[in-house]
């Protein structure tokens, strides 16, 4: 896992407390948009389609450091539009680093290499790249040519200074798993941290409304990219990795990934344009989290299977019980399946399929003919 041990301690002790007080429902990631101005158009975006006078504003850093103590999250992300802009963002991210709150800064890294010198390494402080495949893929998803050559140096000269660097990888219809793997592969040799990968979310505003992905879609692609692990680490929990592959049954906890913006708090989730609330407890208390994810029957949630819903939901299952943590152990020590025959239809919430204790010793069994326990109180 490309994940430090600290951080990893400071989440599960987090998770721990909240179930141990019986809050059922908390953030663990904060969404923290200072602004949607961008210097990219991405045809699968749907931020920088705010009017102009919008684009022109930021939140200030008191407003977002009010945002990150009333949240009360471990984890702040910090996505946009393009945070590089912000004219204070190193001011921001010094804030946040001094409450000790582990940071992730997304940037498309067109401005990177020359902001560097405004930012101190720090084990709070990771540079999260977005980087949509290999150079020709990447380019094309971001609309502009030289875009992956850009990243790709600035991500060098990031961890040449001893920064924290993670890739943030987003899978749409059409590519090609051969040369996603192969990048998978040039991203380690770059000497990042770990990758994010996710499918893509159907933005409402987003011009390209042609290669998102179906839920069965997303399984049998993920299952071709990662049935065929070359020692690559991810930036992400086992058990949402297999979700992906369909060999492990999540539901979606909106409520785990809130977003605050220009706007205020945002509702329900980050992917969804439908209002927001003056404050994070009003956001809690007045959401009918029962109307959202694929369980609920919404149809905007029916082929989302995005991290920012179901990785809160990998880490609530990993360290909310001992049979969530000793799947996951597993999944860590052992690997995950070498190949994926479970069917794409839902498996059995909380139910893993895997090797059975004899495949240690004979690898020619199937890896899906025994599953592991159920994770309780789900």
């Amino acid at each position: 896992m490309g994940v430090p041990v600290s951080q990893m301690w400071t989440v599960a002790s987090y998770v721990l407390k909240k179930r141990l007080s019986g809050q059922k429902r908390y953030p663990l990631v904060l969404m923290l948009e200072p602004l949607f101005r961008c210097n990219l158009a991405c045809a699968g975006c749907g931020k920088i389609q705010h009017p102009v006078e919008t684009l022109r504003r930021h939140l200030t850093p008191e407003q977002c450091f009010q945002a990150v103590d009333e949240c009360g999250a471990p984890i702040v992300s910090i996505p946009g539009g393009e945070p590089l802009l912000h004219p204070q963002i190193n001011e921001i991210v010094d804030g946040l680093v001094a409450r000790k709150k582990y940071i992730y800064l997304c940037t498309n890294a067109l401005k990177l290499e020359a902001a560097l010198p405004s930012f101190t390494p720090s084990k709070y402080l990771s540079f999260s790249v977005h980087m949509d495949g290999p150079r020709e893929e990447h380019d094309a998803a971001v609309c502009r040519e030289g875009t992956y050559d850009i990243a790709a140096k600035a991500i060098q000269a990031a961890v040449a200074r001893g920064f924290r660097v993670t890739t943030n990888t987003t899978i749409y219809d059409g590519v090609k798993p051969e040369r996603i793997r192969d990048f998978f592969d040039d991203m380690m040799e770059l000497g990042v941290e770990g990758m994010m990968i996710s499918p893509g979310y159907r933005y409402e505003k987003a011009p390209d409304q042609d290669h998102f992905l179906a839920r069965n879609q997303t399984k049998s692609l993920f299952r071709q990219l990662l049935d065929y692990s070359r020692n690559w680490r991810f930036n992400q929990s086992p058990l949402f990795l297999e979700f992906l592959k369909g060999n492990y049954q999540l539901e979606c906890t909106p409520w785990g990934n809130p977003t605050y913006n220009l706007f205020g708090w945002q509702k329900p989730c980050y992917l969804m344009d439908e209002g927001y609330c003056e404050s994070f407890a009003e956001l809690m208390s007045s959401t009918h989290w029962e109307n959202y994810g694929c369980a609920s029957g919404n149809p905007k949630c029916a082929d989302c299977m995005v991290h920012s819903g179901y990785e809160p939901s990998a880490v609530d299952a990993t360290f909310g019980s001992l049979s969530g943590f000793w799947n996951t152990v597993k999944l860590t020590l052992m690997g995950p399946p070498k190949k994926s025959t479970a069917p794409l239809a839902e498996p059995v919430e909380g139910q893993l399929r895997r090797d059975p204790p004899a495949a240690k010793l004979s690898p020619t069994l199937r890896p899906d003919d025994v599953p592991l326990p159920l994770i309780q109180d789900r």
